[in-house]
């Protein structure tokens, strides 16, 4: 019995691991293969088990761009450094050379903007969460999500076509640009939306270059991901059975495993094309789930 357990919650960390990182919404895809491929487990791990293996899925990320978020480094001062400093007052000597010796300045940037992009999701997403699980998860809204950005990306991709990116690098996203980049990401707390697919859509939209939004995108989900887990974690109180904790390892994992290739396999697919065909396919998804569910539940 185990066994089969253990199959769907590899199952689970698969479509984790591609949806999560595809502007599709990971969070429509796990209710779908919920409502085929059930756990035999309780609701309330099942709900901390969809958020928990998200951890898994931020690793992928934390490695592969580790080159790029690592704000620490060592490096001797050089004759004009030490000058500089040496023109600072006395007592913020020894501070400037640590600044210098150990923190990359450009990456600590680029943690501030993080930081600045996820207070709007912070301050929305926490208070509201309860009212979110209670009232937003069915799949009406699901499926009215899909559809609604489904289109959405067909018209911004379309609308972007002869555009200029004013942002093409993260050293040229402002704090200002961050912090409305923030404000889209906090439409992902609608069921159906997509964290990634929101933070994107408003990226391009504020004229960032598709791949400098897919990576910042990324990269936001790091405190965000990790800030829900421990919030879901936090509910559920610890207290876990010898099967739930050997199902969160390996639903982590494999969410890793498939994050780690989907992220590399995105950012290349993303250098010679656009997203008109998520839009499509969450289109096609979001029809198909308003037409089963009403049908299931006597609405059609």
């Amino acid at each position: 019995m185990i066994v089969l357990e253990l199959l769907k919650v590899i199952l689970l960390g698969i479509v984790e691991g591609i949806t999560e990182w595809l502007p599709v919404s990971s969070t429509g895809h796990m209710m779908l293969v919920d409502e085929f491929v059930k756990l035999s487990v309780s609701p309330e791990f099942m709900e901390v088990f969809l958020v928990v293996i998200q951890l898994g899925a931020i690793l992928a990320v934390v490695i592969l761009f580790w080159n790029k978020l690592w704000p620490f480094h060592i490096r001797e001062l050089t004759p004009a450094a030490e000058k500089k400093i040496e023109a600072m007052p006395a007592g913020k000597r020894p501070f400037a050379k640590f600044v210098y010796r150990f923190c990359h300045r450009g990456k600590w940037n680029l943690w501030f903007k993080i930081i600045i992009a996820c207070i709007p999701t912070i301050l929305i997403a926490i208070p509201f969460d309860d009212f979110i699980d209670e009232h937003l998860n069915n799949y009406l809204v699901l499926s009215i999500a899909l559809i609604v950005y489904g289109i959405l990306f067909i018209v911004v991709e379309n609308f972007n076509e002869n555009r200029v990116p004013t942002t093409r690098s993260l050293k040229e996203l402002s704090f200002k640009t961050a912090l409305f980049i923030g404000l889209f990401q906090t439409l992902a707390v609608i069921p159906g939306t997509s964290r990634s697919g929101s933070t994107i859509l408003g990226a391009m939209l504020l004229g960032v270059k598709r791949t400098v939004a897919v990576e910042f995108t990324f990269f936001l989900a790091i405190p965000v991901m990790a800030g829900a887990s421990l919030l879901k974690l936090v509910k559920y109180g610890f207290a876990f059975s010898g099967a739930e904790l050997l199902y969160l390892a390996v639903g982590c994992i494999t969410a890793f495993l498939v994050s780690f290739f989907t992220i590399k396999a995105l950012i290349n697919y993303i250098k010679t094309h656009d997203f008109k065909i998520f839009g499509c396919y969450r289109i096609i998804l979001g029809i198909i789930v308003m037409v089963y569910f009403g049908i299931k539940n006597g609405g059609i």
